[in-house]
This record gives structure tokens, C-alpha cells and sequence, in this order.
């Protein structure tokens, strides 16, 4: 038996999963596609989209990623990894069965630190997919990649918070259902560093707060939109401060973990989806009188693909694996490794499969282009690599680091 090897129950999961998507979900791709043009609005909400929810929860492929049993499927990291993989073959699939960010992380949010009654008024229609939400936190002025950047003032006043600034790439804020923000500032600028943020609960229609724009990404709107939000003194109950003042970061690096790991997971599938093109297109063009295939740079290319497919996908599984058995914190090595190894490979992937479409391969008539430049954002989402590489280096560098200082003080050799 292998250490990677999947439960009855998340074998089953897989089954009916890899069946929606044949039945279902790739055939309602050229209907969202249609939908969006005749809709002419870049953040329209697809009735096929609607659909496919619906059939998903009859299903049973609803919450697939929430691990309480009750309000989701109560499945592991390891159980849920090859459901990501199979929902990221599809830019549609992960919100047809509930599981998009960054709905996901804000109701693991809202689940393990929101009041009741943030679980009545934002949690349970989140689940019932009748809600959207967007996470709040990056802004354009400083560099998030350093959370302890963050500017956005929350002043206390009396019971109430007063909160100024602005953020950008607050994805799915101009999604037609979203009602909710968690947002995250500063409280305390004299606290120690981790200690001086916050997260609040924030609705989207709280007087003072304006969407300004939603950002395109490779010339792309997408359709829940990366919006630029300001603040413009927005006053917030301190009930709707989450787990406390000053809990802010320690919150940030609770969500983001399993968030990372499930952009990974999704990645993989897209890596799988670009190879398959790759294949068919390379098997059925012909060029100089014989198919683009038996062309040894494009069998080196496959082959390469479906090897770097493979490590990525058995990385991801030890962090998963890690999360689930020793935690979070102890995974953070993992973590960080996944998130810089599986967007660069699956993007290195996409581009080869670019190539070998030709002119095809840069338009909409194939996924490619999106997921290049899903992708290439990607490789700055929930931390830029640089970041991530940053604090391996820092873990391994602090193994010598000990073992200089024991030598120093006559320890083992």
C-alpha cells in the first residue's frame, strides 16, 4: 500500500467528479463562453454556470474542499489534492462545485474564527453558494508581499472601528453575488510587527466603500474581478473584528496555507489539460509532410511535460500529506517548495502547448492563452516566489546555522 494512496471514499469522489466533467462541465464551457459574449458584460453571471451548480450539489460534488463534515465533505488535504487537480482542468468546474477561491479561504476563515452570527449572515450562504466574498489585503501603495506592510488604518472609536485606505486585487469583488469583504489593516502601528494587524468582517455596501475598477490581468476582465476598493471612513462594529486585535497575520498565515496548496492542486490539472492538447494537436497537424509529433523536440517536450507533471504532483501530495499529519506550520517547507514549483512548471507546460498550436494557441478558441496568464499571475498570488524561496533558504540555512554554533561550543562533529 502506498503512503500516497486514495480512500474508498475519495476514490468514489474522483469517479463521479471525472464524470461531471465528461457530462457536464466541458460541455458547458462553449455555452459560458457564448453567455459571457451575448451578455456583453464582463462580470455577468452565466446561467449555465447556475446549472451547473445545481447538478453538482444533486451530485454530491458540493464543499469538496471544507474539511468539517457537516457543512462539507469532511475530506483530508491528501483526499481532496486529486479533486482540486480534476476541478483545475476547467476554469468553470471549481465554482460549479463550490470550491473557488477565495470563497474557499474565506469560509475556512469565517468557519474557524467568524461569530455566530457571521456564520448565519455570511458563512451559510457562502456554502450554499448563494454568496460570494472577496479576501482584502494586498494594496497599491506598499509591498504586500511583506504583510507587515499593510497601511490600511482601523482606528478604534468608541465600539466602532474607522477604517481608510485602499486595496487592489481584491479578486471576486465585482462578482454579481459577492456582499462581503474580509479585510485586513493596521491597528496598532506601535505593536510589535505580527502584532499590528487586524482582519474585519466588512460589507461590500458599507457606506464608504467604493469598488473603483476592476483590474485586467494580461488585457483579461475576468469575471469576478480583481477590484481596487477604497476606504474612505468606513466605520465597522468591533464585534466584526475577527479572533481579536492584533490576530490579523496570524490569521493571514492560517488561510493562505491551504489556500496555496489548492492553487497547486489546480495548476496540475491545468498542466494536465495543456499536455492532452499538446498531444492531439502535435498528432493531427502536419508539417514538411509528416505530423508535427514524430518531430524529436516535440517528443522531448511531451516527455518532459509528463515527468515534471509527475514530480509537482508528488510534492503537492507530501504537503498534503504533512498538513494533514503534523500540521500547517511543519508542512511550511513543503508549502512554500509547491507553490513556486508548480506554476512555473505548469506554465512552462502551457507555453510549449502554445507553441505547438501555432497562431491557434494565443487565441480563445483554445484555454492556453487563459491559462498562461493564469498562471503567470499566479506566480505572484498569495506571495511572489522570490518570498517563498526567500524562507526555504532561510529553514536550510538555520540547520548549518545550529550545527556552526554546537561546533563552536565543543559539540558533536
Amino acid at each position: 500500500m502506498s503512503l500516497f494512496d486514495l480512500s474508498d471514499r475519495a476514490r468514489q469522489y474522483q469517479i463521479d467528479l471525472l464524470e461531471f466533467m465528461d457530462s457536464h462541465v466541458y460541455p458547458a464551457e462553449a455555452v459560458y463562453e457564448e453567455q459571457m459574449r451575448e451578455s456583453g458584460d464582463p462580470h455577468f453571471q452565466p446561467p449555465v454556470l447556475e446549472e451547473l451548480k445545481v447538478e453538482a450539489r444533486r451530485r454530491g460534488l458540493w464543499n469538496l474542499f471544507h474539511p468539517h463534515p457537516g457543512t462539507g465533505a469532511g475530506l483530508t488535504n491528501l483526499e481532496y489534492a486529486p479533486l482540486a487537480e480534476i476541478m483545475g482542468r476547467s476554469h468553470i468546474a471549481s465554482e460549479a462545485c463550490n470550491c473557488n477561491a477565495p470563497d474557499t479561504g474565506n469560509m475556512e476563515v469565517l468557519e474557524l474564527f467568524g461569530t455566530a452570527e457571521h456564520k448565519e449572515k455570511y458563512l451559510t450562504p457562502l456554502l450554499e453558494g448563494t454568496m460570494a466574498s472577496a479576501f482584502a489585503m494586498t494594496e497599491p501603495a506598499v509591498a504586500s508581499s511583506d504583510a507587515t506592510n499593510v497601511e490600511l488604518s482601523m482606528v478604534r472609536d468608541g465600539d466602532e472601528y474607522v477604517l481608510n485606505g485602499r486595496k487592489w486585487f481584491a479578486s471576486n469583488a465585482l462578482h454579481r453575488n459577492c456582499r462581503v469583504l474580509i479585510v485586513m489593516g493596521k491597528t496598532d502601528p506601535s505593536a510589535a510587527p505580527h502584532r499590528q494587524q487586524s482582519m474585519m468582517v466588512v460589507p461590500i455596501d458599507a457606506p464608504g466603500v467604493t469598488v473603483m475598477r476592476g483590474l485586467p490581468v494580461f488585457g483579461y476582465q475576468d469575471r469576478e474581478g480583481h477590484a481596487e476598493i477604497d476606504f474612505a471612513d468606513v466605520r465597522v462594529p468591533a464585534k466584526d473584528v475577527l479572533k481579536g486585535e492584533g490576530e490579523g497575520f496570524a490569521i493571514s498565515q492560517a488561510r493562505l496555507g491551504p489556500g496555496r496548496i489548492h492553487h497547486c492542486m489546480r495548476a496540475i490539472g491545468m498542466a494536465e489539460r495543456a499536455l492532452e492538447l499538446m498531444c492531439r494537436r502535435a498528432s493531427s497537424r502536419v508539417t514538411f509532410g509528416k505530423p508535427v509529433s514524430e518531430n524529436a523536440n516535440i517528443q522531448d517536450w511531451i516527455a518532459e511535460a509528463r515527468i515534471e507533471i509527475e514530480m509537482i504532483r508528488l510534492l503537492t501530495l507530501k504537503a498534503a500529506y504533512l498538513m494533514d499529519t503534523v500540521g500547517n506550520k511543519e508542512a511550511r517547507t513543503e508549502i512554500a517548495a509547491i507553490k513556486v514549483a508548480a506554476p512555473n512548471i505548469a506554465l512552462k507546460i502551457v507555453d510549449r502547448a502554445i507553441q505547438v498550436h501555432g497562431g491557434a494557441g494565443v487565441t480563445d478558441d483554445f484555454p492556453l492563452a487563459m491559462m498562461y496568464a493564469h498562471l503567470r499571475t499566479l506566480r505572484l498570488a498569495d506571495g511572489p516566489d522570490e518570498v517563498h524561496k526567500m524562507s526555504i533558504a532561510r529553514r536550510e540555512l538555520r540547520k548549518y546555522r545550529t550545527k556552526t554554533e554546537n561546533n563552536k561550543h565543543g559539540g558533536n562533529k
